[in-house]
């Protein structure tokens, strides 16, 4: 595009008008009502059509999914500040003023750069924006404008939510053995799920009257009922069934916010009593299944089955012995979260230390800042166990050495050094009916 003087009604000629290098910009709409008409799409569709009647140049289309409500939190859009402060381009091509800011921390760079001269202009569907005082005013106005639209959306959703949860209506999915009424002027309505609401009443009857535990229901819900949630359609968690059975949803209340202390009267139907969530909450406390401090064992998280590739945990064993004393003994075992029938069996502590030790010498250590550690250690050992034999102090350091202290730690080490130790062994370590081995 050729760049042309012009002459001034004063007969003074102004400087040649630099030929204007767009960028197409394309941000997607977050308002329901404008998600077809506004789709990324549908912009660059439309943006490009105009570039081709006007003769536009366009060098580049950047695409853009955050909302434009904060200041800063574009990426793309602030990549395309930092091009047009390098003269990449001088001008933007989008389908409004609101697409490009919706904040008075991004209008402020925009003007900015327009009044450096860096930005040529924003030309928008049914609009353009050159340096000039009243385009630039029109522009914040523009801008301002669907700032103040963000700020009343918020305030009415706010607003929305407060009175509906005041009418009893839940304004959030729908905790599992509950539906969504669909129809829109019966919105937030949350129906009982007439297939998985008895599964739910059952599972609280289990825990207060049968006092099963949270993995004894883990497993009926798996392996037994293959119970599926909506709307994953994935079965619950372990950690999911604790927080079930702690949602005061199911006898008829809620707290919403979370955590806010505000609590309301549901309008939904309670698929259990308030005495039996009572009855569940005792057991749950009695039984500390979910509330205790689980005690942490060596070696647990760092091995898997090899018949059914879930984890391994730990128990303790308590022996009354003759004397009066007692032994305690930790045992490592398949957790069968994949087949709880896995027959992978327990094997003691000792046992496991002792395989494990043995391993070592088959293994390759990976050189890690641990291990380099380690032989410091032995390196440091060694030179004070020749200084008392008043030997020179010079020693090398062989693999087997290495080998030999990873071996001790394992046995003597604190509870951190045998984590850390194992962390440096390159292989998989499974457990398979009490024999440890490597994959």
């Amino acid at each position: 595009m050729e760049t042309t003087a012009t002459i001034s009604p004063k007969g003074m000629v102004s400087p040649p008008a630099k030929s204007v290098r767009y960028v197409l910009y394309a941000r997607k709409s977050t308002e329901q009502d404008e998600r077809q008409a506004l789709s990324i799409d549908s912009q660059v569709k439309e943006m490009l059509q105009i570039a081709e009647r006007d003769n536009l140049e366009v060098v580049e289309i950047r695409r853009e999914a955050h909302s434009a409500k904060d200041s800063g939190s574009r990426p793309v859009f602030q990549e395309l500040i930092t091009d047009i402060r390098a003269e990449k381009f001088n001008g933007i091509l989008a389908w409004d003023p609101s697409r490009v800011s919706r904040n008075a921390g991004d209008l402020g760079s925009i003007v900015d750069l327009m009044d450096q001269h860096l930005l040529e202009e924003i030309r928008t569907y049914g609009q353009s924006f050159h340096n000039s005082p009243n385009e630039k005013f029109l522009l914040m106005i523009l801008c301002s404008q669907a700032k103040l639209e963000n700020d009343n959306r918020s305030i009415n959703v706010k607003r929305g939510l407060r009175t509906r949860v005041e009418m009893g209506l839940w304004p959030a999915p729908a905790p599992c053995g509950y539906i969504k009424e669909k129809r829109m002027d019966r919105k937030c309505e949350t129906l009982v799920d007439p297939e998985r609401a008895p599964v739910i009443k059952k599972m609280f009857e289990k825990v207060a009257y049968e006092k099963w535990s949270g993995r004894k229901l883990y497993n009926w819900l798996r392996f037994e009922l293959n119970f599926r949630a909506l709307p994953s359609k994935k079965p619950l968690s372990l950690g999911n069934i604790y927080r079930l059975l702690e949602n005061h949803f199911y006898y008829g209340i809620f707290e919403y916010p979370r955590g806010s202390g505000n609590w309301y009267q549901g309008k939904h139907e309670p698929i259990i009593s308030k005495e039996l969530f009572d009855l569940v909450q005792e057991q749950l406390k009695g039984n500390e299944l979910k509330t205790r401090q689980e005690k942490e064992f060596a070696f647990t998280k760092l091995m898997t089955c090899g018949l059914c590739g879930s984890g391994i945990s730990a128990d303790e064993k308590y022996k009354k012995l003759k004397n009066g004393k007692i032994n305690t003994h930790v045992y490592y075992g398949c957790t069968k979260a994949r087949d709880k029938h896995c027959k992978c069996g327990y094997i003691n502590e000792t046992d496991l230390i002792e395989q494990l030790q043995a391993l070592i010498d088959t293994v390759e250590l990976s050189e890690t800042s641990v291990l380099k550690k380690v032989r410091e250690e032995v390196t440091r050992y060694k030179k004070f166990s020749k200084s008392l034999l008043g030997e020179s102090a010079k020693v090398a350091v062989k693999d087997i050495d290495v080998k030999d202290y990873v071996k001790f730690l394992l046995k003597e080490g604190s509870f951190e050094d045998k984590r850390v130790i194992l962390s440096c062994v390159t292989s998989q370590i499974v457990l398979n009916k009490k024999v440890v081995s490597l994959r």
